[in-house]
């Protein structure tokens, strides 16, 4: 094909310079289908994360802003870091320096790169990427400037294994190489590029000032020759040069054709030439191009877009560029024929973050929306969607994985737990020896033993003590409402009827020896159905608060969540437990413990009786004894309150001491006299009575005669005055 010869007059086309560089870019495929073709690789290689680097100019910078405007309008949720621009070639490094301070978060990075073609920049990006030891970490992604070019990678191999380039659909164009390879500075002074050309390719110096001392830059002899003395491959874009020169030709020669017909030269209307005018004739040529390919431009002034798709391949250690596909509008890949860093055939992934594990929330890196922080649900927390933690209600925790809440398991004192076994051990025990008491009682009824002890107050008595064992079982029973209903009435009320009794005897004991010390004339109130109307009083006084304590507030059973709440959630537990805090507990034994503490009082004051009197020093005893339990239960109780095993340690004391205090109770008060009864029945006989007036006079001067108390006749007045005194 030929040029047509058109005659110009002085003025040229008003082309600025930046109009006419706009022109010849534009027959070459425009930014907009290069990074159309780049983002259909990315989306063929399911890549969600991509860094790019441009040089600074409208190539670097316009395929950059392309690039991300078609992974935009693709919804592909492709995402970036910054993208690196500079104007220094050597400055590619800072990428690798970018990289290498968050490639902790990357499973690999793919890097597109959009540098000018003259210089090398994209050479000089994987020299920075192989100093700072990060060969196979990359995978490049380089525009139409890398193509298939054999500069970019030589001796670099290892660090561009994998690299995807692209490059429009070209041919050699022949005839070109010999014509270039024959330019010298003698015969090619016309291109005022072409000094600087020789200077880089050669790498010398044309001037002799430029050279430096101590450097290794030589100065050019002009006898060098391209393709002998440095490397030479044809420049990808020889063809739509030319063919850019032949639209313009074309263009110029329609409108030539159109405003000056059968005239030779310009004529006025073309005299200027109007700009506008010709990029209109610019835009409808149509021609078959140096290849044979149609040259025609869209209404946005762009020529086709036609690429070829490359991959650097190291097979049996020979480096290659081959063909893995093309793009036309849309792209074909073949992804079976790619080879990765390594020789591997399974596709790389570029992704800024690993995905988040089950239970764990992503936190975006700011400006980066793909980059993100995987933060742990952790405590009571759940994984609510890709971004929050939410607590889980009170009664749940997380499970294993955080991804959602399960009920807390609810625990309660189990029948076969060994914190059990011992205080029902402990009951049964003391259940069956209150009833062997109370059957030889009443077997025994009419003995002088038994009557000697009071009747009627020992079945009281017994009948507290039994309560006492009976209310472990409570303790220990699953929490409901009868349950707790029950605990509260006889937790307090088996305590109560015991030391009612006891409190009773003791003060009868007292008032009598204390009448004895002043008159022969017997205290009030000491028949035994007096004795049961003071020790029922005292009892109702416990039955009133518990009755007072329901109508104030309702008996129920509750599941505690808080008690133990650990900070591992995996061993939290709701405990199922009565309504009745520490400090109830404490209000429903205070009565007990108050008339415990009476009669612990009179005890004390009635141990200087007779020591024939058999009932003053057993009840001593007995309440020195149950003191020192509860002393003991108190520390134990509520030191325990923030222990895990809480629940379990507080029911076993409670019920351990209850039972301990029954069976002191029991042991010293009733065992001596079953024993007498069972196996010495001749001590079990009545002895000679006299009238009460003579037995408390007799006591009354054994008292005044303490320091001969073995004189025989004070002796025998202090029996007797037992005898009587219990009888009655």
């Amino acid at each position: 094909m030929q040029i047509p010869q058109i005659s110009y007059a002085s003025t040229a086309p008003d082309l600025s310079d930046n109009s006419r560089y706009d022109f010849f870019s534009r027959v070459v495929p425009s930014d907009t289908y290069q990074a159309q073709a780049m983002v259909d690789i990315v989306k063929a290689l399911k890549w969600n994360y991509v860094s790019t680097l441009a040089s600074e100019g409208s190539y670097g910078e316009s395929g950059v802003e392309a690039f991300i405007q078609k992974s935009r309008e693709d919804e592909i949720g492709l995402c970036r870091e910054p993208t690196i621009t500079s104007a220094n070639p050597g400055l590619p490094g800072e990428l690798v320096t970018a990289r290498g301070h968050v490639q902790g978060w990357h499973e690999a990075g793919a890097v597109s790169l959009w540098c000018q073609p003259v210089p090398s920049p994209s050479r000089r990006v994987l020299e920075a990427a192989k100093r700072a030891n990060q060969t196979g970490h990359f995978i490049w992604m380089g525009s139409d400037s890398w193509g298939s070019k054999i500069s970019p990678v030589l001796h670099l191999e290892e660090v561009a294994e994998g690299s995807v380039t692209i490059l429009p659909k070209r041919v050699s164009v022949k005839g070109f190489d010999r014509y270039f390879s024959s330019r010298t500075l003698d015969n090619n002074r016309r291109n005022i590029w072409f000094a600087e050309f020789w200077e880089e390719n050669f790498h010398c110096k044309l001037s002799r000032h430029a050279l430096r001392k101590g450097s290794s830059i030589k100065k050019c002899t002009n006898r060098e020759r391209i393709g002998q003395d440095s490397s030479y491959e044809q420049e990808g874009k020889v063809q739509f040069v030319i063919d850019a020169v032949y639209a313009m030709g074309h263009a110029l020669h329609n409108m030539h054709k159109n405003l000056c017909p059968g005239k030779v030269g310009l004529c006025p209307r073309m005299d200027p030439v109007d700009g506008v005018e010709l990029l209109k004739y610019i835009r409808n040529v149509n021609f078959s191009g140096i290849a044979g390919t149609p040259v025609t431009f869209n209404e946005n002034g762009d020529a086709p877009g036609r690429y070829d798709i490359y991959q650097y391949q190291i097979r049996n250690s020979t480096p290659e560029y081959k063909v893995i596909g093309q793009w036309t509008d849309h792209l074909h890949l073949r992804v079976e024929s790619m080879l990765w860093p390594g020789g591997g055939s399974q596709l790389p992934s570029s992704i800024c973050s690993l995905p988040c594990k089950p239970g764990e929330r992503k936190k975006l890196v700011k400006g980066i929306p793909c980059c993100w922080h995987c933060e742990r649900c952790d405590g009571y927390q759940y994984q609510l969607d890709e971004f929050h933690c939410k607590r889980c209600h009170f009664n749940e925790r997380p499970n294993e994985n955080h991804t959602s809440c399960t009920p807390i398991p609810i625990i309660k004192l189990e029948w076969s737990s060994p914190w059990a076994v011992v205080p029902v051990f402990i009951a049964i025990v003391g259940i069956i020896a209150t009833l062997f008491v109370v059957v030889t009682f009443v077997r025994y009824n009419d003995t002088p033993i038994v009557k000697a002890s009071g009747r009627e107050l020992s079945y009281v008595l017994l009948t507290g003590i039994f309560l006492c064992y009976a209310t472990t079982f409570l303790m220990i029973a699953e929490p409901d409402l009868s349950t707790c209903s029950l605990r509260r009435i006889f937790l307090g009320l088996g305590m109560s009827i015991s030391y009612a009794a006891l409190l009773t005897k003791t003060n009868r004991i007292y008032r009598i020896f204390e009448q004895g010390k002043k008159s022969v004339s017997a205290p009030r109130f000491i028949s035994p159905a007096s004795q049961l109307v003071i020790t029922f009083s005292l009892i109702s006084l416990q039955l009133v608060g518990v009755c007072v304590w329901f109508v104030v507030d309702p008996s129920h059973s509750v599941i505690d969540y808080e008690d133990q709440r650990t900070t591992n959630p995996h061993f939290a537990r709701g405990i199922l437990k009565c309504d009745i805090s520490d400090l109830s507990l404490i209000c429903l034994l205070g009565y007990s413990m108050l008339l415990m503490v009476t009669c612990t009082v009179y005890a004390i004051k009635t141990r200087g009786v007779p020591e024939t009197f058999n009932e003053a020093k057993p009840i001593g005893f007995t309440m020195y004894t149950t003191c020192i339990v509860w002393l003991a239960f108190i520390p134990i109780f509520f030191g325990t309150s923030q222990s895990a095993e809480k629940m379990y340690i507080q029911t076993t004391t409670l019920t351990i001491s209850v039972s301990l205090s029954a069976s002191v109770s029991l042991g010293m008060l009733y065992m001596p006299k079953v024993y007498i009864i069972l196996f010495h029945p001749e001590q079990n006989v009545p002895k000679r009575k006299r009238s009460l007036k003579a037995v408390v006079t007799a006591a009354t001067m054994s008292n005044k005669f303490s320091q001969k108390g073995g004189f025989r006749p004070n002796g025998e007045a202090k029996s007797e005055l037992c005898e009587n005194l219990e009888t009655q």
